[in-house]
């Protein structure tokens, strides 16, 4: 598996050479694979690596997580051979904070997996600004990516939804995610574990049939690959497809974006590209906004009506109309 995943770095051009790379590391299998390849790739690629773990604090003994990856990194810089004169610069250092300690406001949408994703990326890059990481990478695999689609199925998404997780992609801070498990299967890592004797922590919460996203995974995957071993390799295919798609409109919707819309060029397209345009529009811009499909078809009733006049999107920003042109405003209280 390591050829495997080191030939999806270069064909994917995921990292380069002489960079320095931010692996989160909450020592479960996925996380400690990564930090082990890339560990391996250290000398062949001349990086930089900084192991990052977030201590969520919502278990009594959360701080023995903290430990098992301390010792890891201490293990990994204690077998490498590495020239005296280079230790420092070529040890994996090892970060970790506390969730409480984290100086920010999190948005409480009422989804505990949705606050943890959040304290985490705030961690991961306030970290990666601090050391000037190049890359943060994450250990998602393909299981990861099939109880993702059919999460976001359920809940019912647009086809942008359903092209998954990506094999890269840039934060609105302007960090670098980057995922290099993410074509390869959880069996493939917990074989690639046993074959290194690499240890790992069980998060007990994976197996809490209260989460949706577990009961994907103990019922609803192994039901359809009993009914279809190519299950894996036929999804990957159609997220290729979908993903394929997907880029093919936003190419589409990227030539209409400019600083301020045309709106009779804009109510001229069809009604799918009409909405696409208007959050890549919303994107570029940084604008604050809740997503949702009626807040999209608000935007556009206020768009089709004959007269002119602002149209508020949150607390800090508004949409000006005049005439066919409009434009995005940021504004106080």
């Amino acid at each position: 598996m390591f050829n495997k995943i080191k030939k999806f770095i270069q064909d994917k051009n995921l990292i380069k050479p002489d960079s320095t790379v931010l692996i989160g590391l909450s020592g479960g299998p996925d996380s400690v694979c990564l930090l082990n390849i890339l560990n391996n790739l250290k000398e062949e690629f001349n990086l930089k690596l900084i192991a990052a773990h977030l201590d969520h604090e919502w278990r009594k003994d959360s701080e023995n997580d903290v430990t098992f990856c301390k010792n890891l990194c201490d293990q990994l810089n204690k077998d490498a051979r590495i020239p005296r004169q280079a230790r420092d610069e070529r040890l994996v250092k090892f970060i970790s904070e506390k969730a409480s300690e984290l100086d920010f406001k999190f948005k409480d949408i009422g989804s505990k997996e949705d606050l943890g994703r959040q304290m985490r990326r705030y961690f991961f890059e306030k970290t990666a600004k601090e050391f000037g990481a190049n890359y943060i990478a994450l250990g998602q695999h393909l299981q990861d990516q099939e109880e993702n689609f059919f999460i976001r199925l359920i809940r019912g998404t647009s086809l942008s939804g359903l092209t998954g997780i990506k094999v890269t992609d840039v934060s609105s801070s302007g960090f670098t995610y980057i995922r290099p498990l993410i074509e390869t299967t959880k069996e493939e890592i917990l074989e690639y574990l046993k074959e290194n004797d690499l240890e790992y922590l069980t998060d007990p919460t994976n197996v809490d049939m209260s989460f949706l996203r577990n009961r994907i995974r103990i019922k609803v995957i192994p039901a359809i690959k009993e009914c279809d071993a190519r299950f894996d390799s036929n999804f990957l295919r159609t997220v290729h497809k979908l993903q394929a798609a997907d880029n093919f409109i936003d190419k589409i919707a990227q030539e209409f974006v400019k600083d301020e819309l045309d709106t009779k060029e804009l109510l001229a397209l069809d009604i799918y590209l009409q909405k696409r345009i208007l959050l890549k529009w919303l994107i570029k811009n940084r604008a604050e906004f809740n997503i949702s499909e009626s807040f999209l078809d608000e935007m556009l009733k206020f768009l089709q009506s004959e007269h002119g006049g602002t149209h508020k999107l949150s607390d800090s920003w508004l949409i000006e109309k005049k005439k066919n042109r409009v434009k995005l405003i940021k504004w106080e209280k």
